[in-house]
Parts: C-alpha cells; structure tokens; sequence
C-alpha cells in the first residue's frame, strides 16, 4: 500500500508539472500577442469629440462585462449595454450565457473575456450599426497593467472603439499600492465628480480614482466608511 501511495504521489506531481508548464508557454504566447497589439494602442485624443470640454459629438457609449455564475468560473454572461449621451437613455441590450474555456492567468484576463465581448459588439454592428458606441466602458484594467496593457486596451484595439477600464480594485504597479497615502485619499472622496490620479512612481498618470472606490469599500464592508473599517478594506 505504501509503494502504491508513493505512486499516487508521483503522478499528482506529474499532473502539478505538466499544468505549470503549460501554463508557463501560454504566458510566454499571450505575452508575445500582448507586445504585438500595445504596438496599435493608441493613447492621444483621435476623435473631436474627446477634446470638447462636454464631449459635444458624443452620442452613444456602451458597456461592456463578463458576469459569473456564483460558484462557477466557466459559465458566464457576456453583457453589452449601449447609451444615449449625454441623457444615458438606454438603447441596446444584449446578454449572451458564454462558456469559458481559457484558464484565468492574472494579468491575461483579456484572452478568457475579450472574444465574448468582440462577439456581442459584431452582433450590434450587425442588427443596429446606427447606434454602434463611440466610446465603451469596460469592466477591467486599461493601462494600469504590468504591461501597461489590460483587458480594455485589448478590447479597444481589435474592435478599433476607444475604450475606458472601469476596474473595481487597485492593480499595484509602478509604486502603487494600497496603502495609508491610498485610504487617505479615497477618504478625501466625498460627492460624484470628486477624484485623484494614480500616479506611478515614474510619475505616469494611469487613470483616475473616483467616488466609487469609497463606495465599493462601503458596501463590502458593513456599509460603513469610518476609518477603521476603509483600512480593513485597503488590507
């Protein structure tokens, strides 16, 4: 019984090896897909709408996200919401129950979400190309990425939409990390429109916190914003 133990033992290990290896070459294939497309990222304003002070030109945004099943990380929902702006009128739905197939590999979300998500805009362009967003609003990281290149940058760049990551935690690179400066500053949050930059310590601007990272805290941790309870948050 013991040989037969010391058996099992081995081929759990060889199973343990063999998913670490193949996860290690497809980190080394996205990464070299990652390099390919950050080459046509674009990051300055290309459209006259971006550069008017009330967006004047904007007409439709969307967002876009990849929901769960509770307990389940293969089966989600793939979710596609269009906007009017600037009265936020809402003019396209779509919801599609999706199958997950890729491994979900910290910093490489983009290749388990972003085809689903491609998959709901061409169905857009297909049924109402009049109403396709100028601008998506996407649920994950844009440049603040360890490659400065996160599931939004992806989306924008093979659907040629601009695109905004709306992440709901703080992705800590180049310096920037949840600590005491972070609480403070989200403490500072006190009405809609109130923000702060996220400054790396290259002094790179990567996006802005808004009043919802007070909130978000808020509702997952008792629905208090107190100091004591925000640190627990930021731990």
């Amino acid at each position: 019984m013991a040989i037969q133990h010391q058996a099992d033992g081995n081929f759990g290990d060889s199973l343990s090896d063999s998913r670490d290896e193949e996860i290690n070459e497809l980190k080394i294939k996205w990464e070299s897909i990652q390099d390919e497309l950050k080459t046509k990222l674009i990051t300055e304003n290309t459209e006259e709408w971006q550069s008017m002070k009330c967006f004047e030109g904007l007409k439709y945004i969307g967002g876009v996200d990849l929901s769960f099943v509770k307990g389940d990380d293969v089966n989600a929902c793939a979710c596609l919401v269009v906007c009017s702006f600037p009265d936020l009128e809402v003019l396209y739905t779509d919801f599609t129950m999706v199958e997950l197939t890729a491994p979900y590999i910290p910093g490489f979300l983009a290749f388990r979400e972003v085809d689903f998500l491609v998959d709901c805009l061409n169905k857009l362009k297909f049924t109402k190309p009049e109403i396709v967003p100028q601008v998506i609003l996407v649920d994950g990281n844009g440049l603040l990425h360890p490659r400065e290149f996160g599931t939004a940058c992806h989306l924008g760049v093979v659907t040629d939409i601009p695109c905004i990551g709306v992440a709901k935690k703080l992705f800590q690179v180049d310096g920037l990390e949840k600590n005491e400066d972070h609480l403070q500053k989200i403490l500072q949050l006190k009405k809609g429109g109130d923000v702060f930059p996220l400054v790396g310590e290259s002094g790179r601007v990567y996006g802005m916190a808004d009043i919802q990272s007070r909130e978000y805290l808020r509702q997952h941790f008792h629905g208090s914003t107190d100091n004591e309870t925000l640190e627990r948050g930021l731990e």
